[in-house]
């Protein structure tokens, strides 16, 4: 098991995307980059940024950042760790969470909603992990 939002989760996450037929379906003409903002509390003791990259159906880069001035993502997609871990553990859907606002998306939203198919599997492929979630 790999520990949540490490670099050795990372990598898993990206690899699953790409070996995921569906998802490479879903994402053909889908190319943005985004942050993933896990935001301290709980087990959580600070602010955890992942950033992932995503062309055409497949997955460029995943990895943990320290320096968001590294890159400049299309997408921010931040809430709490409980929100995060009831969203990967499927007890919650992620655009419900969103609608909800319990968590937030800064980008274009339209733009998201073209590619609600490819969106879904991103979050379908995150539930297969083998996660070790922090307590």
């Amino acid at each position: 098991m790999a520990k949540y939002f490490s670099q050795e989760w990372c990598d898993l996450y990206k690899e699953a995307l790409n070996n995921s037929k569906t998802y490479e379906e879903s994402a053909k003409t889908w190319e943005d980059d985004f942050y993933f903002i896990c935001e301290k509390g709980g087990p959580i003791k600070e602010n955890l940024y992942m950033y992932v990259d995503l062309f055409h159906g497949k997955c460029r880069a995943a990895e943990i950042m320290t320096d968001l001035s590294k890159y400049k993502p299309e997408f921010i997609i931040t809430t709490t760790y409980a929100i995060w871990k009831r969203i990967i553990t499927k007890q919650l859907d992620s655009t419900q969470a969103l609608i909800t606002k319990q968590s937030k998306l800064t980008g274009n939203m339209a733009k998201i909603m073209r590619y609600t198919k490819a969106a879904n599997e991103i979050t379908n492929i995150t539930r297969l992990l083998p996660t070790d979630w922090p307590e």
